[in-house]
Order: structure tokens, then sequence, then C-alpha cells
């Protein structure tokens, strides 16, 4: 029987199509279905009545979703289906080719449950092919999971492969010229190709990395990718490969492969070990080809709650009475890829209730959130954080996010917004807190009106906290107390710590912690404010109103063991 005349009926009624129980024996097993305190599926009454099998439910349930059963016992798989997909995507899906035809790019898989659609949609996206999903045995598919895909080809293997490839070779030559558009749609659809690709993204996922590089040179064409703030290169494919590599991830995301001159943007969605992941893409046209990088956001990773953003007890106490004030300013500051949006994110979370309307301004949108009305700000088409800000103020807002205040008339309008009874947050690139006023004043604004709105300046940076596991006390020496502006006796009482040996990537390191300093604005300050005063003397008057610097918290981390001298000096600055 052909799966589509049994998809969206109920079970029961597949069992009866498929002519492993009769009408009878189903109204018998819903009679005692009724009986039952609490909820038993169908399936399971007929199976505890012994009219059908753990393998006629399953067959019932891919025909419920309208997937054929296969039964894979005794199946040989030939060396062209193994190869039509990568071992790691197997294993990552827990799927198996079963059969492929590599001229129309027909491949079929099976999967242990109908419910793993996911896999297909993601499959087609990967391999650029038409996928058709069966449904099989779980055991089956492990056996055969085992049997051909436990070794798996590594990112060497698969560079080895592709460096002897004549038509790659070609195409690579005359990357610098106008090239033939088939030629380069057919690398985009080149097997090997698709498969280096999904192992450095299967790679980069794994290892929690944030961007993926791929960068080509006069001589060569790296493969990098971004850890805890580090890059780390990949094995170097040769530098032919470049055009392959870079148009397949064109065509994944969507964007013109005949473009070469142009920067382009766009976005890939899959989802990897059960979390969703977005990939940001964008094509950087150099003098020696495209220059692609993919941001990863693991949405199923990120920890939008200010419990777990790194704030200590006190500071958290004082960042959630910002963000509770009824209207003003809260800016986050610190430069790029210091975890702000994140921060930001966790912020609107705790906001985020049914009482409460919270637009934002992005540019981009990185995490979409239920309940939060998003927009992405598009200069293009002239939809500036600006206008977007005016027209929220339309919206009846009660809180409003702006991605990033550039210029005089998006602050302008956040004052405005701020003096009309809103809470606006927002982001600012500054060296610290007490920074950020003069960073306003110099775009513009009044120092009255920042003083009327600004309730709050939050900067932050990342540091690499050490892997418990390996790291090592040490006693400092002389020179580096002094890149701490400490001397000997200032550290009686505590231990520090430095990476231990170790072959994981990231040298020792295991993820990354924030460090805040937290400005909240007084009588006192805004009276400074007002005679504009110096960014020293804003920084003096806060710390003695209990702001602790980003070096002073960068000290606590270090005497609790959590991170470096390295990284405390790199990312604060020394207290004048």
């Amino acid at each position: 029987m052909e799966p589509s005349e049994l998809k969206g009926r109920k079970l029961g009624r597949v069992l009866t199509k498929l002519k492993v129980v009769t009408r009878e024996q189903v109204h018998e097993a819903l009679g005692v279905q009724k009986g039952r305190a609490t909820k038993v599926r169908i399936g399971e009454i007929l199976k505890e009545l012994g009219y059908c099998t753990d393998l006629d439910i399953d067959r019932a349930l891919a025909g419920q979703a309208g997937m054929a059963y296969v039964d894979l016992a005794g199946i040989e798989l030939d060396d062209e289906t193994v190869g039509a997909i990568p071992a790691e995507n197997a294993k990552a899906y827990q799927c198996v080719p079963i059969e492929y035809n590599p001229k129309t790019r027909q491949l079929k898989i099976a999967i242990k449950s109908p419910n793993n659609f996911q896999a297909v949609d993601d499959l087609r996206l990967l391999m650029g092919a038409k996928v058709e999903a069966v449904v099989s045995s779980p055991t089956a598919i492990d056996a055969l999971i085992e049997k051909y895909f436990s070794k798996g080809e590594s990112m060497v293997d698969v560079v080895n492969a592709l460096a002897s490839d004549k038509n790659l070779q070609e195409l690579g030559a005359h990357s610098d010229q106008s090239i033939d558009l088939d030629a380069v749609i057919d690398a985009a659809g080149d097997n090997q190709v698709i498969k280096l690709l999904n192992l450095v993204l299967l790679q980069a996922i794994r290892d929690h990395a944030s961007d993926i590089h791929f960068e080509p040179f006069e001589h060569e064409f790296k493969m990098r990718y971004r850890i805890d703030g580090v890059l780390y290169e990949m094995v170097p494919p040769p530098k032919h490969l470049g055009t392959a590599i870079t148009s397949r991830v064109k065509v994944m995301a969507n964007l013109d492969i005949a473009e070469r001159r142009l920067p382009q943007d766009g976005r890939i969605e899959l989802t990897v070990g059960g979390n969703p992941v977005d990939l940001r893409v964008a094509i950087l046209p150099t003098i020696y080809g495209e220059s692609c990088v993919m941001r990863v956001l693991d949405r199923g990773n990120v920890e939008l709650s200010l419990d777990r953003v790194g704030f200590r007890p006190d500071d958290l106490e004082r960042f959630r009475g910002l963000i509770t004030k009824p209207n003003g300013i809260v800016i986050v500051t610190g430069p790029t890829g210091s975890g702000k949006t994140t921060t930001l994110y966790a912020a609107l979370s705790e906001l985020n209730d049914i009482e409460t309307k919270i637009l934002t301004a992005e540019d981009p949108v990185e995490y979409d959130i239920d309940g939060l009305c998003q927009v992405q700000v598009n200069s293009e088409v002239g939809l500036t954080f600006a206008k977007a800000l005016r027209s929220f103020l339309r919206q009846d807002p009660d809180v409003i996010l702006v991605g990033e205040i550039r210029d005089l008339e998006t602050a302008q309008i956040a004052v405005q917004a701020s003096l009309t009874g809103h809470l606006v947050l927002s982001t600012l690139h500054t060296n610290d807190a007490p920074s950020s006023i003069i960073r306003l004043v110099d775009l513009g604004i009044e120092p009255f009106l920042l003083t009327a709105t600004i309730e709050g300046i939050v900067a932050q940076r990342l540091v690499r906290t050490l892997d418990p596991k390996t790291k090592e006390a040490f006693t400092p020496t002389e020179q580096e107390l002094m890149e701490l502006a400490l001397r000997p006796e200032d550290i009686k009482g505590h231990q520090f710590y430095r990476p231990g040996e170790t072959t994981r990537v990231g040298g020792g390191y295991k993820g990354r912690m924030a460090l805040f300093e937290i400005m909240t604005l007084d009588d006192e300050i805004r009276e400074l404010m007002m005679n504009e005063a110096s960014t020293n003397v804003l920084r003096d008057a806060a710390r003695k109103k209990g702001m602790r610097s980003l070096r002073e918290n960068g000290l606590m981390a270090l005497y609790e063991g959590l991170t470096t001298i390295d990284e405390v000096v790199s990312e604060t600055l020394e207290e004048e």
C-alpha cells in the first residue's frame, strides 16, 4: 500500500489498512484505553493484547507520516552510495544512505523515526541533493553506521582527494579572471567539496567556534575558526579549492554565485545534534578572490539568563536595579565581540512578560526570541536605527532595544524615547563606562539631556577561563606582577594558575567569562556631567560610589583561579 494513502490517519486505522489487526481488535483496545486511569497509547495496548509487534507499530508510524518502511536486513551498500554523505553527517543525523544517483543527485536515506524531518531538510541543504527518506529499524541503522561509517574520512583525507581534481585545478587557475558559470556551479555541487565543507562546519560547531573564516591569499587558501576569541587554523586546502568552497557556501546561503565584485550577506539555518544553529554568511571580494566569514549562532548553546551571564551578586543586583526602572537609558559598552548583545538579550529575557511590550532594532537580528518584536535594520532601503526608533514610538512600547547608538540622530531619538517614559537599552563602542559619557557629548548630545536620561552604563570584556581539569598553580614573577601594577606583598594569600599541558583545542582554556564595570548615576555624578568633567574625574567619582573597574573585576577572577594574568592584562586597562 502506498504511504500517501496512510498519511495522517489514526494509528488504529493505519494498522487495519496494513492488515495487521482487525477493526474488532482496535475497538477492543480502545475500550481498554478508556478504562485506564492514565493515558496509554493505543499502540501500546495493542501490543499488550498480543495483536501486533514493535515492528508493526514502526511500520504504521512511518505510514502515518506518509513514509515507506524498509527492512534493511542483509542490505549491502556500494562505495558510491556510502560516499554520498560524510560519516560525520550519518552519525550526527543518525541516518544511512541506501540509494544514490550522482547524475540526478537523488539520494534516499533511512532514518530511525519519521519525526526526524530535520535530517531530510538539512541534508538537502548541506548536500545539495534531492533527499527522500524512508523509515527503518533503529538497530539495523546502527549496524550499518557501525559497518560503513565508524571510521569516517578525516579532513586531511578529503583535502588530499580534492588536491588532484583536474577540473577544480583548472577552475582555480582562472579564479582571478572571468570564469565559466557552469564550471562554478559544477564545482559547488562536487561531492568532495560538499564533504569538506560539511566536515568544517561540524568540527566548528562541535568545538563551539564562534566564527569560521575562508580566506584567499596570493599563494594559499586558509580555513580558520575562532574559539573563545582566538583563531585556530584548520588543515589548509590547496589554493585552487577557494572558488569551489566559497561558491558552495553561496549556494547554501542563497547568494548570487555569478556576483564576485560586491559584498554579499546571507544566512544558513541548520539543526546539529538537536540544537538549532544559524550561520550568518558574509562574502567580501578581495584582490585574491572572495573571502567568506560565517558567524556561528548556536541558539541551543546561548545562556539568555542574567544569572548565567557572569555578574557577581552585588553587580547583578545593581544591573537588575537599572533594567527595572520605568524609563531612562541603560548603555552596555565594549569592543566588538565582548558579549554586549548576550548581556542585553539576557536583560530582555528577564523583562519579557505578558505585561511588557518590547521592541528591538538590530543589525543583524542574532537570536529570535518569542515575545519580542524584532526589526532588522537595513540601511540599503533606508531602514536605519534612527528611522526604526522613530517608528517604535508610535508602537506603544514599554522597553526599546537599539542595537547601537552610531550617530547623533539615533542618540537624539533614544533621549526623546527615554524622556517620554520608555526604558531604552543600547550599546556603544568605548573603552570603559565613564568614557561613554564623553562619547555621547562628542556625538552632539547636550549634557543636560544626558543627566536627565542616562541611568547607568555597563562596560564589559570577555576573558578566557582556565580548564579546571588541566590548570596548574604557579608563583608569578615580579615582571608578571608589574604588568598588573602589583607588588609581591599585594598578592599574599592568593594562588595564581596558568594553563596546564593539553592536546585539546584551546590550549588549556575552556570557555569565557565576562568582566563588568557598572557605573550608576547619582546627583553628584550628574552635577559633574553638567560641568563637562573629564573622564578621569567621572571615573574617580564613580569608584568612590562603589563602581568596581574592569581591572579590579579581572583581579578578583584571577585570585579565584578562574583566569590568567595574560588574559586580565590583555583585556583590561591599568588604572591611572
